[in-house]
């Protein structure tokens, strides 16, 4: 699929890009190039020492913003397929920067759009997240406007032959940030903080997320927005899977946070058809590749009133299964079994 493509990924030195460089890297070596485009030079510098251009001769780093059109439009140049990962994405920091997140989760995405057109490029994936469906605070708001933006670029792209599609998934285990890495430093000190003991969310290793790029990357005729089936997890669950011996704080849920998240809402549900290993939202006209799509994978319309919460979720992970990801994605050393600081109940 992407033998002798030449692919650009914006964000490429955040947790997703890393590790979508690493598998490209490995399940394509004769890709023709593979931009790392990203506005910190000390993340490009380090992973340059992870993949040097003396070893990966495909590698290009770009430094660059993606507020800002020119960069992109340079760094557009040749290239086939885009997938765009950068974003502002910490809810608290949103609710107190909203500016700064407008600017780069969406001018940035219209910025996208129209570098792609203007340079020739084939197909662009952009990530999504949980957060966008029925957004409560203002990242989820702005990425829920990015999303319509790539889906509505298909209808301005004219006789430019370029396909706009969304991947939406939910948190990524281990990934900077996210709860996981928090509580394996607060056990140290003895005492978990917990937001609410009832609330959930959707998992996917960085792995799962990449290999579902390259899914949407292969299949998407543009306009769909692809959604991972994915287990759920309980916080207090992954509280006990890492700190069994500690204490819970109740520190409560932080401004913007959602008990539960969504990724279909039953809003979306007259679009979502069940693809078996995966839901895609289609917009409201679908087009005929699109219907032979959905004929060629006999996909199944959901039912009206439809929708995918992390709460009501069929699929969960027990606590030895949460311990087991923690293993293999985050640190082989772990255990339950090391001491913690003299704030423990021990």
């Amino acid at each position: 699929m992407l033998s002798g493509k030449s692919i650009l990924v914006t964000g490429a030195t955040g947790s997703f890009g890393r590790k979508f460089v690493e598998i490209v890297l490995k399940k394509y070596p004769d890709i023709s190039r593979l931009v790392v485009f990203s506005r910190d030079e000390l993340k490009q510098f380090e992973m340059s020492q992870v993949f040097p251009q003396s070893k990966y001769r495909q590698i290009r780093y770009f430094l660059g913003d993606v507020r800002d059109k020119d960069r992109l439009y340079r760094a557009f140049e040749g290239v086939d397929y885009v997938i765009h990962a950068a974003a502002l994405k910490q809810v608290p920091a949103a609710e107190y920067n909203p500016i700064e997140f407008i600017k780069t989760n969406i001018l940035g995405a219209e910025n996208i759009i129209n570098a792609a057109l203007d340079r020739g490029v084939k197909k662009v994936i952009a990530l999504s997240t949980d957060k966008a469906a029925a957004p409560i605070n203002l990242y989820g708001a702005t990425k829920l406007c990015a999303d319509k933006l790539f889906i509505s670029a298909n209808n301005m792209k004219g006789y430019h032959d370029v396909a706009f599609s969304v991947v939406r998934y939910g948190n990524v285990i281990g990934s900077r940030g996210s709860v996981i890495p928090l509580f394996l430093q607060k056990r140290k000190e003895g005492v978990i903080p917990i937001t609410h003991p009832e609330m959930t969310r959707f998992s996917i290793s960085l792995e799962e997320g990449v290999e579902m790029v390259l899914h949407a990357l292969e299949h998407a005729k543009g306009g769909e927005m692809f959604v991972p089936k994915l287990p759920s997890y309980r916080i207090v669950d992954v509280a006990q899977a890492i700190a069994p011996n500690c204490k819970h704080e109740i520190v409560g849920i932080r401004p913007g946070e959602k008990l539960h998240e969504e990724m279909i809402t039953e809003h979306d549900s007259i679009n979502t058809y069940d693809f078996g290993q995966y839901y895609v939202i289609f917009p409201y006209t679908l087009s005929e590749d699109m219907k032979d799509f959905i004929k060629k994978n006999n996909a199944k319309q959901m039912p009206l009133g439809f929708r995918y919460s992390s709460g009501t979720n069929t699929r969960w992970l027990t606590v030895s299964e949460i311990r087991d990801l923690v293993k293999k994605h985050i640190d082989p050393n772990f255990s339950v079994e090391e001491k913690y600081e003299t704030n423990s109940v021990w």
